[in-house]
Protein backbone atom coordinates (compact mmCIF):
# COMPACT_ATOMS: atom_id res chain seq x y z
CA UNK A 1 0.00 0.00 0.00
CA UNK A 2 2.59 2.28 0.70
CA UNK A 3 3.99 2.76 -3.07
CA UNK A 4 0.62 3.97 -3.77
CA UNK A 5 0.13 6.64 -1.35
CA UNK A 6 1.87 9.94 -1.65
CA UNK A 7 2.99 12.12 1.10
CA UNK A 8 0.63 14.77 0.54
CA UNK A 9 -2.32 11.77 0.82
CA UNK A 10 -0.99 10.88 4.47
CA UNK A 11 -0.24 14.09 5.51
CA UNK A 12 -2.28 16.61 8.01
CA UNK A 13 -2.69 19.89 5.85
CA UNK A 14 -2.56 23.47 7.01
CA UNK A 15 0.08 22.97 9.57
CA UNK A 16 0.84 27.06 11.18
CA UNK A 17 4.45 28.05 11.62
CA UNK A 18 5.56 29.67 14.98
CA UNK A 19 7.81 32.69 13.61
CA UNK A 20 11.43 32.13 13.98
CA UNK A 21 11.92 35.24 15.93
CA UNK A 22 8.81 34.68 18.00
CA UNK A 23 9.38 33.59 21.79
CA UNK A 24 9.40 29.93 22.66
CA UNK A 25 6.46 31.22 24.90
CA UNK A 26 4.73 32.07 21.78
CA UNK A 27 5.68 28.45 20.16
CA UNK A 28 4.70 26.56 23.33
CA UNK A 29 1.26 28.58 23.82
CA UNK A 30 0.32 27.54 19.77
CA UNK A 31 0.61 24.48 20.78
CA UNK A 32 -1.35 24.55 23.28
CA UNK A 33 -3.88 25.93 21.30
CA UNK A 34 -3.23 23.80 18.66
CA UNK A 35 -2.83 20.82 20.95
CA UNK A 36 0.48 19.44 18.83
CA UNK A 37 3.64 18.48 20.16
CA UNK A 38 5.42 20.00 17.36
CA UNK A 39 5.66 23.09 15.30
CA UNK A 40 7.58 23.73 12.08
CA UNK A 41 9.91 27.15 11.92
CA UNK A 42 9.18 29.25 9.42
CA UNK A 43 11.95 32.19 8.67
CA UNK A 44 11.58 35.97 7.56
CA UNK A 45 10.34 34.61 3.85
CA UNK A 46 8.10 31.88 4.94
CA UNK A 47 10.17 29.15 4.20
CA UNK A 48 10.57 26.71 6.73
CA UNK A 49 13.51 26.88 8.78
CA UNK A 50 13.02 24.06 11.17
CA UNK A 51 11.11 22.39 13.72
CA UNK A 52 10.47 23.16 17.55
CA UNK A 53 9.24 19.97 20.10
CA UNK A 54 7.83 20.39 23.21
CA UNK A 55 10.03 18.60 24.80
CA UNK A 56 12.85 20.53 22.74
CA UNK A 57 11.39 23.85 24.58
CA UNK A 58 11.47 21.84 27.88
CA UNK A 59 14.88 20.16 27.86
CA UNK A 60 16.78 22.65 26.13
CA UNK A 61 15.32 26.18 27.87
CA UNK A 62 13.27 25.47 30.93
CA UNK A 63 15.65 22.88 32.33
CA UNK A 64 18.35 24.73 31.95
CA UNK A 65 16.72 27.92 33.61
CA UNK A 66 16.29 29.75 31.13
CA UNK A 67 13.11 32.07 30.78
CA UNK A 68 10.88 30.59 27.45
CA UNK A 69 9.76 34.23 27.30
CA UNK A 70 13.08 35.43 26.08
CA UNK A 71 14.55 33.08 23.72
CA UNK A 72 13.55 33.12 20.06
CA UNK A 73 12.34 29.65 18.09
CA UNK A 74 14.65 29.99 15.64
CA UNK A 75 17.34 29.62 18.02
CA UNK A 76 16.60 25.97 18.89
CA UNK A 77 16.19 24.63 15.51
CA UNK A 78 18.56 21.67 14.71
CA UNK A 79 19.04 19.36 11.36
CA UNK A 80 15.92 19.71 9.56
CA UNK A 81 14.59 16.80 7.36
CA UNK A 82 11.40 17.41 4.81
CA UNK A 83 9.90 14.67 2.27
CA UNK A 84 8.92 16.27 -1.33
CA UNK A 85 4.59 16.15 -1.41
CA UNK A 86 5.42 13.98 -4.38
CA UNK A 87 7.35 11.45 -2.88
CA UNK A 88 5.73 8.03 -1.95
CA UNK A 89 4.32 6.60 1.26
CA UNK A 90 7.53 4.28 1.47
CA UNK A 91 10.34 7.38 0.89
CA UNK A 92 8.14 8.78 4.01
CA UNK A 93 9.23 5.68 6.14
CA UNK A 94 12.37 5.50 4.91
CA UNK A 95 13.14 9.34 5.77
CA UNK A 96 11.63 8.82 8.89
CA UNK A 97 13.37 6.04 10.21
CA UNK A 98 16.50 6.76 8.82
CA UNK A 99 16.78 9.73 11.03
CA UNK A 100 15.12 8.41 13.96
CA UNK A 101 11.83 11.01 13.67
CA UNK A 102 8.33 10.94 14.37
CA UNK A 103 7.22 14.53 12.31
CA UNK A 104 8.14 15.17 9.40
CA UNK A 105 7.38 18.63 7.36
CA UNK A 106 6.36 18.44 3.76
CA UNK A 107 7.53 20.16 1.34
CA UNK A 108 5.66 21.28 -2.31
CA UNK A 109 8.77 21.50 -4.20
CA UNK A 110 6.54 22.35 -7.61
CA UNK A 111 4.54 24.43 -5.99
CA UNK A 112 7.21 27.04 -4.82
CA UNK A 113 9.24 25.20 -2.20
CA UNK A 114 6.32 25.83 0.17
CA UNK A 115 5.49 23.88 4.04
CA UNK A 116 1.93 22.58 2.97
CA UNK A 117 1.58 19.87 5.71
CA UNK A 118 2.96 17.65 8.51
CA UNK A 119 3.44 13.58 8.72
CA UNK A 120 3.08 12.40 12.13
CA UNK A 121 2.50 8.39 13.78
CA UNK A 122 -0.68 9.09 13.81
CA UNK A 123 -1.07 10.01 10.09
CA UNK A 124 0.90 6.97 9.56
CA UNK A 125 -1.32 4.63 11.46
CA UNK A 126 -4.53 5.95 9.63
CA UNK A 127 -2.99 5.73 6.40
CA UNK A 128 -0.59 2.28 6.40
CA UNK A 129 -1.11 -1.65 7.21
CA UNK A 130 0.26 -2.93 10.19
CA UNK A 131 2.77 -4.46 8.89
CA UNK A 132 4.43 -1.27 7.66
CA UNK A 133 3.20 0.50 10.99
CA UNK A 134 5.13 -2.61 12.59
CA UNK A 135 8.13 -2.18 10.48
CA UNK A 136 8.30 1.36 11.06
CA UNK A 137 7.87 1.28 15.17
CA UNK A 138 10.34 -1.44 15.54
CA UNK A 139 12.74 0.58 13.77
CA UNK A 140 12.12 4.16 15.09
CA UNK A 141 12.02 3.37 18.80
CA UNK A 142 14.79 0.40 18.63
CA UNK A 143 17.39 0.92 21.29
CA UNK A 144 21.12 0.23 20.99
CA UNK A 145 21.84 -3.02 21.74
Amino acid sequence: MAKTLKARDIMTAGVQCVGAHQTLLDASKMMRDMNVGCLPICGDNNKLKGVITDRDIIIRCVAEGIDPATVEAGTLDRPLHWIDAEANATEVLQTMETHQIKRLPVIDVKGGHQLIGMITEANLAKNLSDQEIAEFASRVYATAG
